[in-house]
């Protein structure tokens, strides 16, 4: 073949292969259009009792108008549906353990620790139980979601992507996404940190445990009640480790303790001013939800106007975020009222011990006789693969999910698992006139309990948990399983509202929550302890508001981005201590790096990238040597996840006991030091040594779509958020990690919205050509302020009777 022939060849090669690359994005094209929301036009839609009108302005702040709540419940379901529908079915589907029927055998494991709880069923059961009113808003939801679903002009483009259709919502789908919350803000619904307690106590002296899980004083910052007693450091009379051999190097047991030491723990910051402190009189109020991150965001900006004869002018004005899959505003203000959560970290599980009768295994032991274990044959649908059989054991205290040290099996009490623990009471927050109506409602609202950080118009502010379901227990210890046939065990009733622990304007005109502690005593024993976070986070926030005497909504805003490290500041010194006489020329090189401490975990930040490291390492070095102990009897054991470590770990480099050194180093400073190296061994070889590990290297923004990971790089890359570094990591204000972070920014005084801020990550729609794709997500991660309430009318679309 003659080089003229071959050119033309490759020539026709190059364009049939341009034109198939053509063709397919154009295809591409074709559906992802086809499945973009309608924004703009007049349409019919069968069942509304009035016009209502949907705008839309630059960000996609969808501003929703209509004659009554219901109404506007119909055409949020419908606008949802149009933007969001794919993400919805995703959440409903992992509450119910359903993923791997739309993505395959890759979501089994997902799905089959999810259906022991058989939430679909408890779901239902709550649909059930509703009030008359309750149940018609969820189905008003509901045809307003599957009216918009149904107006696309195709499916949304993932269900192209995988090849599937996508089903119809039903009513009670609305509290499976409540179910995924539950799930998400109580450890997946696995108890696995009071397992893992149980094991350590099982293995080593209840006092060493107690020990090396105490709070820390150091940086508790409760809202009412004192602070934790100083640990106080076993002797050796209670537990010595010089006569063991040396445990496993910490390397080796990373994997047991890096989970617990740097875990992402979803959580929030929320804090007030009272109206003393602000510039118009009215109060003011801050949050910010920290959640894994996603593209598009969890939440949805939305603005609810309708007819109310109880609001200002008669007329309801509403603003704030939504979550898809509800017809309820969650987090915002009503003109009179804010408001705003934190996971508030309380004990909502309980691990039953289930005596089996030695001639019956079917039944087990209740108290005054027995009863039989209920067994539910599930089946879990998988794409392209037979089905998944799940048999589920239950009893009257819930599923058997696991065993006790010494095999017995373990029921899991749960509140997530109650259809009583489901309502829409939430919605009535919309209507609150004040400050005590909206706390009165606290203990009445079916969602996971949660602090509630409430701020008025008229200058007051109040907290408060909110959760319909805070177990009343009585004759055994909440942190470990416990024989509850036994008479007088277990769980006995439920709190009555005037057991709520309240707080309302505190003498200072502050408060403050961020998944810390925040009461003691009795109200601490009814909430109980469910992995409270450090603290060091809510400090600082406490500090920040001390620090002013008058606040805007900027202000508010500052004090959500404050990266500063106070936590680390003492790290730092010590490192500058054990680097100080070596020779070691590494060693000088990190302690040079570290030296000019700027105290912030900023994107170019070594030294905070460096100290934060060297305090990992030293915890892993101390802890070491207690979780291979209990490793070498409990296979399975992970270092109970928490931030508790701190106060043991600090206590012990104060007081350097010898009884608790683990014999491979010789003293305490040994153990620093080979931390230090440990820590150089790990960061200085990669690509520029140790100078060019910057804290943004790290801590990149990592805002994805689900489906990202499916697709080759370069398609990836148009679904994703630019991947960017951020500041912040997780005992600041500004909480952020890869993937995780601030799902909003909050900061509001009712009554005076047009001056409000709202940052949102992610963008409103999932779709990579609608306007609002990825709509707001750069002043998220550049902390730029973005309004609250929409600016003009971009698109406006008419929903008609």
């Amino acid at each position: 073949m003659t080089a003229a022939r071959r050119w033309r060849w490759r020539r026709a090669l190059l364009l049939g292969a341009a034109v198939l690359l053509l063709a397919a994005l154009a295809g591409a094209g074709f559906l992802l259009a086809g499945g973009r929301a309608r924004l703009d036009g007049r349409l019919h839609a069968a069942g509304l009792h009035g016009s209502v009108g949907l705008e839309r302005d630059a960000l996609g702040t969808l501003t929703v108008e209509g004659g009554s709540r219901d109404d506007v419940t119909y055409a949020l379901g419908f606008a949802h549906a149009q933007e969001r529908y794919f993400a919805m079915d995703l959440m409903r589907r992992l509450a119910a353990g359903e993923l791997a029927e739309l993505v395959g055998k890759a979501a089994l494991d997902t799905d089959i620790v999810h259906r022991r709880h058989r939430l679909r069923a408890v779901a239902e059961a709550a649909y059930a139980q509703l009030p008359p009113e309750q149940r018609h808003v969820l189905d008003r939801y509901r045809d307003g979601v599957n009216a918009g679903l149904a107006d696309l002009r195709l499916k949304p483009w993932e269900y192209f992507l995988l090849g599937t259709e996508p089903q119809p919502w039903r009513s009670e789908d609305s509290f499976l996404i409540i179910a995924a919350m539950y799930l998400d803000l109580n450890g997946d619904g696995r108890n696995e940190r009071e397992l893992h307690m149980a094991q350590m106590r099982a293995t080593l002296p209840q006092s060493l445990v107690d020990f090396l899980l105490a709070p820390d004083p150091d940086w508790e910052a409760p809202l009412s009640g004192q602070l934790s007693r100083p640990p106080v450091v076993p002797g050796a009379d209670v537990f010595d480790l010089r006569p063991a051999a040396p445990a496993a190097r910490p390397a080796a047991l990373a994997a047991v303790l890096a989970p617990a030491l740097d875990a992402r723990r979803p959580g929030s910051n929320s804090f007030a001013v009272a109206g003393a402190l602000t510039e118009t009189g009215a109060a003011m109020l801050a949050n910010d939800m920290h959640l894994g991150l996603r593209v598009p965001n969890i939440w949805f900006r939305v603005r609810l106007r309708y007819a109310d004869p109880a609001a200002p002018n008669g007329r309801r004005d509403a603003s704030g975020v939504s979550l898809p899959g509800t017809p309820a505003l969650v987090v915002g203000s009503n003109g009179q009222v804010a408001w705003g959560f934190t996971n508030s970290y309380g004990d909502w599980q309980d691990w039953v011990r289930v005596q089996r009768d030695p001639a019956d295994a079917g039944r087990y032991k209740v108290p005054g006789g027995w009863a039989a274990i209920e067994r539910h044959d599930e089946r879990i649908r998988v794409k392209g693969q037979p089905d998944y059989r799940l048999t589920v054991e239950g009893t009257r205290w819930g599923p058997i999910l696991a065993k006790d040290t010494d095999g017995t099996p373990l029921a899991l009490a749960w509140i997530g698992d109650l259809p009583r623990a489901y309502n829409l009471g939430v919605m009535q927050l919309e209507h609150a006139a004040g400050v005590a109506a909206a706390l009165d409602l606290a203990p009445t609202l079916g969602m996971p309990p949660q602090n509630l950080l409430v701020a008025d118009r008229d200058g007051h502010i109040g907290w408060t948990i909110a959760g319909n379901s805070i177990p009343l227990r009585g004759g055994f210890d909440p942190l470990l399983p416990a024989d509850w046939s036994l008479p007088g065990s277990g769980w006995l009733g439920w709190a009555s509202a005037a057991q709520y622990p309240r707080i309302v304007d505190p003498a200072d005109g502050r408060l403050w929550t961020a998944n810390n502690r925040t009461v003691d005593g009795a109200a601490l024993a009814l909430l109980g302890n469910g992995g409270h976070d450090l603290g060091a986070r809510a400090q600082q926030i406490r500090d920040g508001l001390r620090a002013r005497g008058s606040f805007t909504p900027g202000n508010l805003l500052d004090i959500q981005l404050d990266n500063r490290a106070v936590l680390l500041t003492r790290w730092q010194r010590l490192l500058q201590d054990t680097l100080a006489g070596t020779q070691d020329p590494a060693l000088i090189e990190l302690r040079n790096l570290t030296a000019p401490w700027r105290n912030r975990a900023a994107v170019d930040s070594v030294d905070y990238r460096l100290v934060r490291a060297f305090r990992e390492q030293v915890q892993l070095a101390v802890l070491a040597p207690f979780a291979a102990r209990v490793k070498q009897r409990h296979a399975d054991f992970m270092w109970p996840t928490s931030s508790a470590s701190e106060a043991a770990v600090w206590a012990m480099l104060r007081d350097r006991p010898a009884n608790l050194l683990d014999p491979r180093y010789k003293d305490w400073n040994a153990l620093l030091l080979d931390a230090a190296r440990r820590l150089v061994a790990e960061l200085g070889t990669q690509p520029g040594g140790l100078a060019a590990r910057r804290w943004g290297e790290y801590n990149r923004s990592a805002v994805n779509h689900p489906l990202a990971r499916a697709l080759p790089g370069f398609l990836a890359h148009f679904l994703d958020m630019p991947d960017e570094p951020l500041p912040g990591d997780r005992d600041m204000p500004r909480v952020a990690a890869p993937g995780f972070g601030a799902s909003e920014r909050l900061d509001v005084a009712p009554g005076h919205e047009a001056e409000a801020i709202l940052e949102m990550p992610g963008g409103q729609s999932d779709n990579p050509l609608s306007p609002y794709f990825g709509a707001g997500h750069e002043d998220w991660v550049n902390g730029r302020p973005t309004p609250l309430l929409p600016g003009p009318a971009r698109h406006t679309l008419t929903l008609e009777p």
